[in-house]
């Protein structure tokens, strides 16, 4: 009885503290016209410290959105475009000399921000890629003999465009992992679409987007979403999701074996309970259920399975062989 009354008053402040996600949700519908489901991944994201690849051809509103959320939010924004030619030092910083001090300072780079839309990730260079990558599992920077604390929150966005190989530089399996969800961003529907024509026709510039959250409000619903309550039967349902991956013989999915060259990793366990979380204080419930897992296992798995030849043959991709473990998997 005790433990529910706590369950209960938990219930009660997640409510309170979730109010201002729909103030940010109103400010951002005022600007956005549809994406709705990568709207609430970046929210997941930033509720739980973590970091988002996106992946959608030119022209989905991409930058629109992480722009737009970082106003409304009252979150420093900055967006950086990688290019081949892009150096370390011209996202963390470097050190000037000053002549008249006779001494070198520490000139801090983009990467100081609170929200970074790391713009086609893929177009620079392996160190240009892992400078940013040690910046988000860090959350720090050093310049010369210096380190410096990055922001909080920080919350990083990097976009790939799928369409687009030539010139670009993959990144690496092991660097991809360390996001913890890779959100496709698809299409507007039809409706959606002569919205935004109608919204975007017109020469009259735009209201501003009002800030209508404060970090300190992020911050404290951080401290309620470790709260949240986690039975053990959904923690075991997590890790076996995650196992499914790597053995999907031991749960009855044999034909996948040969359809997956690599599992996810013990990240995928991590993530996938941190982003239930999230998921479940944005629908306002001091607990975890199997469908906050089920609802946010695509975008949290589908980065850490390598499909193999014969799955490639069979036109077969991630998902679909994340839809086949979600299908198998026995939900408690």
């Amino acid at each position: 009885m005790q433990y529910a009354a706590e369950l209960e008053e938990l219930g009660l402040q997640i409510t309170e503290a979730s109010r201002f996600l729909e103030k940010a949700q109103a400010e951002l519908a005022r600007r956005i016209v549809g994406q709705e489901e990568v709207i609430r991944r970046v929210f997941i994201a930033m509720l739980v410290n973590g970091h988002i690849l996106l992946e959608g051809v030119p022209g989905l509103a991409k930058t629109l959105i992480i722009r737009t959320f970082a106003a409304a939010m009252n979150l420093k924004f900055q967006r950086i475009q990688f290019t081949p030619d892009m150096l370390p030092a011209d996202l963390v910083g470097t050190m000037i000399y000053n002549p008249k001090e006779m001494e070198f300072s520490a000139r801090k780079g983009p990467v100081f921000a609170n929200v970074i839309l790391a713009d086609e990730i893929n177009r620079s260079p392996a160190k240009v890629q892992s400078a940013l990558l040690e910046a988000m599992q860090e959350r720090q920077v050093t310049i010369g003999t210096q380190t410096f604390p990055l922001p909080e929150p920080f919350l990083v966005l990097a976009t790939q465009n799928p369409i687009e190989h030539e010139g670009t530089y993959i990144l690496p399996e092991a660097q991809v992992d360390r996001f913890m969800m890779k959100v496709l961003v698809d299409y507007p529907s039809y409706d959606e679409e002569l919205e935004i024509m109608l919204q975007s026709a017109s020469t009259e510039p735009k209201e501003p987007v009002m800030p209508v959250v404060q970090p300190n409000d992020i911050m404290k619903a951080r401290t309620l979403i470790d709260r949240i309550y986690v039975d053990p039967r959904v923690q075991r349902y997590i890790v076996d999701l995650v196992v499914a991956t790597r053995k999907p013989a031991q749960y009855g999915i044999a034909p996948l074996e040969a359809m997956i060259e690599y599992g996810a990793s013990p990240r995928a366990s991590i993530f996938l309970l941190l982003a239930s979380k999230a998921h479940a204080f944005m629908q306002q419930r001091p607990y975890i259920t199997p469908e906050d897992v089920k609802a946010i296992a695509y975008d949290t798995l589908r980065h850490r399975i390598r499909p193999g030849y014969e799955a490639e043959a069979d036109n077969i991709r991630s998902d679909d062989i994340i839809r086949q473990i979600l299908q198998h998997v026995p939900v408690p």
